[in-house]
Formats: structure tokens, sequence, C-alpha cells
């Protein structure tokens, strides 16, 4: 039998080239994303920046400690203490100390991203004066960049400013260096100096006792740098990023090698026939076709896992390029992900041929012969059991989570990984749809004048497994097209449509720096108008005693926000809540109104609180409330502005943008909706990009390999055709209307899971308080399908013009 198979090899070598392509890339895809996976794991720790000239840094309270019975949980504080003043005393005994200060500066046509500093420890880092002169005045400053800033003048929200000097800018900020009086001013708050001291021992002993205070020396001054853990969370974003993509991809690209194998056996169910009426067994059968995987497994397989060691590279440097990983990010050599692509495509590559050719080895002689020329039983037992089972369990879990957790639909792991069980579902089941649909479909054709729609008909009708096969990657590509874009922009909606709920307000100033305490002032002052400011901040709670759980938070005066906004309240009262009460959500699911609770507040102070409403819990955008009293150190961000019965809008307005100036904008409501609307960020817009982009171009080019297989397989009926009188164009129109029609029913299979998937989301959204009409992505579903259709007719057409071209049937 083993020669059997090494001369089949040869001679329908176009089968096996097409299921060399399939697997071959379906490895290389697992060896990529496992390859990113790995590279993903662990951040190398940053060296010292700001301060990587600076001898010993003291930070005061920004950890949040508490002791649990399975040990301490921590969390970062949004408002961190100052190092206290009586440790601050001992310190300045040891040796010289320098306050830190880091403030943002909204400047006319400057970067989005400036930040304010005393220039007394621009020596820290260090920075050094390449033109010009160390400030002097308040309205003095040096920046970091070209020396032909020297003499400008910046407009900031402080007042104007001249540029005396500049420093050499070192890659991790744009700095501008005020005076220290002057940055004491515009930034009181310092929570972190510098000792001019080389013994650390004493610098110890000077703040033991002071709470949550911590020393750093060496490579821990990087802790005192703003935000020395972004390339660790960038990694772990990445890293879920990866996840996800590697599930994805690798289920289409077992989806698709199983798939493919299995058309590739069915089509040779005429041999299999010819083998048993010669004498052959079905155990020899079996063994003929698993050599023949085997050696097919084994060569692509080490070729996809040389194809990964090739793309992984690139796909490093492309999410480097696209702001998804940190600069130095690239691909280790990590072996691992090797043997699981390697092993992972033989072992489909073998199961797909076992069960595909399971059924032809049980066959008699003449049963076999006589199924070779028409398909029936496509749908086997077994194949209807693993489908309904599949279809069972996307129901069984999508009512679990709507019963339980509707907030976890809204997940994007889940929203990812949903679409693959209804996906695996549909496909198992789809050779009872693909009948019925077909006809539907070429109903109207059918009866046009001519043969072609009869034809079309009849062929995708009755060659059920080649349609399937066909259908397969279409439904894969549209279903994930639609399910994936559409979920992320039901979800924009839904949050869109709960802003617009919420705000009451005429206009609302906002800005991502904090209001100072004079610009507040002023907009208090704002003739006829009721103005509500909240500052974001956070709480923390003990679930169950061991869980430290952090809920973002909003402070606000109740009165005012009652006026301003509609919140929606399930339990209780807004106008209840004072400095001894807070407002929660839904999820504090153990808590009710009257209840209290013990919480720490964003500066790490311990309280207990009565919980004065409850509100549901919609997107996630509804957290909880706070009185000013009990987020000390929060600036506001955003104010609420009601203007009275009576009183002049476009006056308010004018007096509302005078208050505040170039600290931030003043939006009327409808600008304030639209301008919060929840586009999909870059970096999530990204990662789905390449989730979708890396599986799509898989399942294109299977599709182009499954149509050239298939066409091949149909030169005989083709050369019929043409004898019998067809003309060339007639054949290759019916190939093509045949190969639309397919990809027509795959569409259609495709946009039914989608409409699925969608139907969840939306029924979760009403349950969690946030409808939302659904969105389905129409203009991606139609260009996938016309790309699939464009794929489909020229990959179906090129090897039939070739193969009658070859066989000496076509004219001229």
């Amino acid at each position: 039998m083993l020669s059997i198979a090494l001369r089949t090899l040869r001679a329908r070598w176009v089968t096996f080239v097409g299921s060399f392509v399939a697997l071959s890339l379906g490895v290389s895809l697992i060896a990529v994303m496992g390859l990113a996976l790995a590279s993903s794991q662990d951040a190398p720790e940053r060296r010292p920046e700001r301060f990587a000239a600076a001898p010993v840094v003291v930070k005061g309270r920004d950890t949040l400690h508490v002791p649990t019975p399975i040990g301490e949980r921590t969390s970062k504080l949004p408002q961190p203490q100052p190092v206290p003043s009586a440790a601050v005393t001992a310190l300045k005994r040891l040796g010289p100390v320098t306050e830190d200060r880091a403030f943002p500066v909204r400047a006319e046509d400057g970067p989005g991203d400036l930040v304010g500093h005393p220039w007394s420890v621009a020596k820290f880092a260090p920075y050094e004066l390449g033109a010009g002169r160390a400030p002097r005045s308040a309205g003095e400053v040096v920046t970091t960049g070209d020396r032909s800033a020297l003499g400008e003048r910046l407009r900031t929200a402080h007042g104007t400013v001249r540029v005396v000097g500049t420093v050499s800018a070192r890659g991790f900020e744009n700095a501008v260096f005020y005076t220290d009086a002057q940055a004491a001013r515009l930034s009181p708050l310092s929570t972190q100096l510098v000792v001019d001291t080389e013994d650390v021992t004493a610098v110890r002993a000077a703040v033991r006792g002071s709470d949550g205070v911590r020393v750093l020396t060496g490579d821990a001054r990087r802790l005192a740098d703003a935000d020395p853990d972004r390339d660790a969370r960038s990694l772990t974003a990445l890293n879920a990023l990866f996840g996800t993509a590697g599930g994805v991809t690798g289920f289409v690209s077992v989806f698709v090698v199983a798939s493919t194998f299995a058309f590739a056996v069915a089509q040779r169910r005429r041999e299999f026939g010819l083998l048993r009426t010669a004498g052959a067994t079905p155990g020899q059968l079996r063994r003929m076709v698993l050599a023949e995987a085997l050696l097919v497994g084994v060569l692509a397989s080490a070729a996809g896992c040389a194809l990964g060691a090739y793309g992984a590279p690139r796909l490093a440097a492309r999410v480097v390029d696209g702001g998804l990983a940190p600069a130095w990010f690239t691909i280790g050599d990590a072996v691992w992900p090797y043997h699981l692509a390697f092993w992972t495509g033989l072992l489909v590559a073998l199961c797909g041929a076992v069960a595909a050719s399971w059924r032809a080895g049980r066959t008699g002689p003449t049963q076999a012969l006589r199924e070779a020329s028409v398909d029936s039983g496509t749908l086997t037992w077994g194949r209807r059991l693993c489908g309904a089972a599949l279809l069972v369990a996307a129901v069984a879990t999508l009512a679990h989570a709507l019963l339980t957790e509707p907030g976890d639909l809204l997940h994007r792991k889940t929203y990812v990984s949903r679409p693959m069980l209804l996906i695996t579902a549909v496909a198992l089941l789809s050779p009872a749809l693909v009948r019925p649909l077909t006809r539907l479909l070429a109903r109207l054709p059918a009866r046009l004048p001519g043969a072609l729609g009869l034809l079309v008909r009849e062929n995708a009708s009755t060659g059920v497994r080649r349609t399937a096969a066909v259908a397969a990657p279409v439904l894969v590509t549209v279903a994930l097209a639609g399910s994936l874009l559409g979920a992320t922009s039901t979800l924009n909606e839904a949050r869109a449509q709960e802003v617009a709920r919420r705000t009451t307000a005429d206009f609302v100033a906002s800005t991502g720096a904090g209001f100072d305490s004079a610009t507040l002032a002023r907009l208090r002052r704002t003739a006829g108008a009721d103005v509500s400011a909240t500052a974001p901040t956070a709480v923390h709670v003990l679930e169950d005693g061991v869980a430290l759980v952090k809920s973002e938070a909003r402070a606000a005066d109740p009165g005012l926000l009652a006026a301003t906004v509609r919140l929606p309240v399930t339990a209780g009262r807004i106008a209840d809540l004072d400095d001894d009460s807070i407002v929660v959500n839904e999820e504090w699911a153990r808590h009710t109104v009257g209840q209290r609770v013990e919480v720490w507040l964003g500066d790490g102070t311990r309280r207990s609180l009565r919980i004065a409403a409850v509100l549901a819990t919609g997107t996630g955008d509804n957290g909880v409330y706070v009185t000013p009293a009990n987020a000390p150190g929060a600036a506001a961000d955003r104010i609420d502005v009601r203007v009275r019965d009576g009183a002049d809008p476009a006056a308010v307005a004018t007096a509302l943008r005078e208050a505040v100036r170039q600290q931030g904008q003043v939006l009327t409501k409808s600008q304030w909706v639209q301008s919060t609307y929840p586009e999909t960020n870059s970096t999530t817009r990204l990662g789905l990009l390449l989730v979708l982009g890396i599986a799509l171009l898989y399942t294109g080019i299977s599709l182009a390999n499954t149509l050239v297989m298939a066409t091949s397989d149909r030169i005989r009926d083709l050369t019929a055709l043409r004898l019998a009188g067809a003309t060339t164009s007639q054949v290759l129109r019916l190939v093509g209307a045949e190969a639309l029609t397919v990809v027509a029913v795959g569409a259609l299979l495709g946009v039914l899971v989608t409409f699925l998937n969608l139907i969840g989301m939306g029924a979760a959204l009403h349950l969690l308080a946030a409808p939302a009409p659904l969105s389905v992505p129409w203009p991606a579903l139609g260009a996938t399908t016309a790309a699939c259709a464009v794929l489909a007719v020229l990959s179906a057409t090129a090897p039939a013009a070739l193969a009658l071209r070859r066989v000496g049937v076509l004219s001229h």
C-alpha cells in the first residue's frame, strides 16, 4: 500500500499540493503567534530616566497595602500622598533636599504631552543647558528641543512665558522647566523629593515610621519616573492580544486544514471503490491514507515552522511600528512554539485524514463505486451529533451568561471567542443547509432561458461535499468579520447612547489635566448657571476578605450633580449622598442601600461609608460616586453647566469660555456627546485588524486553494460539456457562476452566525439597562463577500481554462 500511496501522491499532485499549502500556512500561523506570545511574557525593567543621576529619591505613599488571610494585596493610589513634613525636616539635616513636581502644560501649537518641572530637578536626569541660561523669573522657562526655540514666547494656560534656555531631549518626555517658586505655585503638591546624600541608611532612619514612604536607590529610582510600569502594562495587553489572535488563528487554521484534508480524501471515493473491488481491505485503505497524510503532514509542518520563523520578526516589527509594543520588543528564541505548531499540524492532518477515510473504508466495493458518482449521506451521524452538541453548547453558555453575568458578554475575549462555537457548529451542519440554500439562490436563474442556471443549481446542490468545502472558508471569513466588527460597533453605539441619556447639562467644560482652583472659582461665578464639578478618583473594597477590588469613582456635590446628570438609579436617591455615604453600581451585588461598607479612598484612607444609592451597571461606565471630602487631592476635570431659567445661553457660553481660557474646552451637550463617542481606540483597532487580517488572509488563500482542488477534479465533467457542444466561454461562465453561488451560500451562513452573535450581545445590553440597536457592519460584510467572490471566480476559472486547453478541447 505504501507504493500505491507514493504513486497516488505523484498522480494527484494538485490535491496534495492544496493540502500541503493549507497545512503549511496553518502551522506557520500557529508558530508565529506562539513565538510572539512567548516573547511577550516578561518585560525587562526600565532603567531610571528622570532620576538617573539622583543619589536617593524619597517617594510619598502611592500604594495601598491591605493584609488578607492569604497574603498582602496592593493597588496603586490615584491620589498619592506627600512625604510627611516631619520626615522632610529630618531629611534636610542629612543634605540638600529638592522637591520634585510634575504637572501638565497646555501651550498653543505645542505638543500635547508637555510636562512642567522645577528647574532644580533637571540636573538629576541629567539635563544640561545646550543654549541660553536657567530661568530666573516666573515668566521664563527652559524647554527640551531645538535651540531655535530660544527667545520664543509660549502662550500657556498659566500665561505667556519666554524661552530663555534649551536642553537636549532625552527621549522620555517633552519638558518645560520653571523656576522652583513658580513650579510650586502651579503645582503645590509634591509627592517625591531627592536627598543629596550617600548615607542611605540615615535616609531610611529619617523616614522610619512614615506610613508608606519609600526610599529609592539604584534601579529602583525608576519607580519615581512617570508611569514606570508602562512596558509591563503594554506587554500584558500585547500578551492578551497575541493570546486572542493565537486562539482565533489556531481555530481558523485547524478548521480549514481539517476541512481541506476531508475534502481531499472525499474526492478520491472512486479510487477507494476501485481498490476495494480489487481486494483491498478497509484497514489497508486507512493505512494508505494515513501514510499519505503522515508524509504530507511532516513536510508541510516543517515548511510551516520555517515560514513561521521568517514571519514572526516581521510581525514584531509591525506591532512596534503600530505602537502596540515597546520599541525594544523583539522575537525571542523560545522553542516550544515550534513544537506546538509542528505537532498540532501533524495531528490535524492525521485526524482529518482518518475522519474522512473512515466511511470509505467501511463501505462495500459496489456501494463505494455507486457513491462516487453522486453525493449522498454527507451528513453522517457523527457529524450531526458533533454539530448539534456545539450548537447546544453555544446556546447554553449564552443563556447562562445572560442569567448570571450579562456583563461578561461585553468583554473582548468573550465576543472574540464566542463566534468560534457557532462557526464550527454551522460548518458541521452545513451539508443539511447547503442543498436548500443553493436551490433557493439558483431558483430564479434556473428558470431563465438557457441551461446555465439549471446546470449551476444542479451541480452545486448535488455536489454537497464540494459546495460545503468551498463555502467553509467563506463562512469563517464573513462570520469573523461580521461578529468582531459588529460587536465593537454595537458596544460603541450603546455607550454613546448611554452618555446621551445621562447628560442633561447644557454645556460641559473638560480638560485632561484637571482645572486649577482659580479656574474653578471663575467657573462657579458664572452668572445664570448651575455649575457641577466632578473629579476622577477611585475606591477600593475587599471582596470576600481576600480580593482587593478597585472601582473607578467620581467626586461630586450631590445637589449640583442631580441637576446636571441623569444617573440610572435602581435603588436609593442621589440626593442622599453626603460625606458619610457612597453611591455604588450593581457590580457591588452583595451590598444594598443603607448598608455600610468598608472602603479605602483614593489617597489610601480607610472609611466606613453608608450606601446611599445603587446605579445600573450599564456598559461599565456607571461607576462609584463620593463627595469631594472623600476624594482629597482629586482635581476636577469635568464641569457640567445647567443654564438657569431666564438666562441667556449665549452669554453663559461666552463667560464659560473666558473662565476656562486655555485650560480646557467648553462644548454644548450635543458637541459633548459627539466628542465622547467611544470610537475604538487605535490600539484596539490595530489589534482587531491584526486578528482579522491574519485569519482572513489565511481563509482567502484556503478558499483559492480549495477551489483549485475542486476544479481540477472536475476536468472530466467540463470536458464532457465541451464535447457536447458547449463553447469555451459557456463552460467558463458555468464554472464562475457555480463559484459565485457557493460564495453566496457561505456568505449567508456567515451572516446567520453574525446575527446570532449580535443578538446575544443585544440581549446582554438590554439586561444591563443600556439598550442599543444592533450595528451590523454591512460595508465590511459586503467587502469581505466581494473579495471572496472575486477570488473564487479567478481560482475556479483559471485552472478550468488551463486544463481544457491542455487536453486540447479549446478552439483555435
